[in-house]
């Protein structure tokens, strides 16, 4: 039986992106929608109480609840951010 290659990956972010730009963009808009998911929940907001206040429709914020990095921008979390009354912050690290 042939031995097959395990590759290792710094992040999942790496494993399921095609390039290292692609993983840092998910890896960016994660950490938002992360912490929006935590403001929700902390909150214990109904579905349609999460979108109001995220200022989005309840699919919008189901797709967020549910960790779908892929259907948002980073423009979209942030104005979901501002409109929970929330700031957004920023940095560039070294690699």
């Amino acid at each position: 039986m042939p031995m097959t290659k395990i590759e290792a990956f710094d992040s999942v972010w790496d494993a399921v992106a095609d390039t290292s730009g692609q993983a840092a963009s998910l890896r960016a808009r994660a950490e938002p929608m992360r912490q929006i998911a935590a403001v929700i929940e902390g909150n214990d907001w109904t579905p349609s109480a999460a979108a109001m206040h995220c200022g989005v429709a309840q699919p919008r914020s189901d797709d967020l609840l549910r960790g779908r990095v892929s259907r948002f921008c980073l423009n979209a979390l942030v104005n979901s951010a501002t409109a929970m009354g929330r700031r957004v912050h920023m940095e560039l690290q070294a690699a």
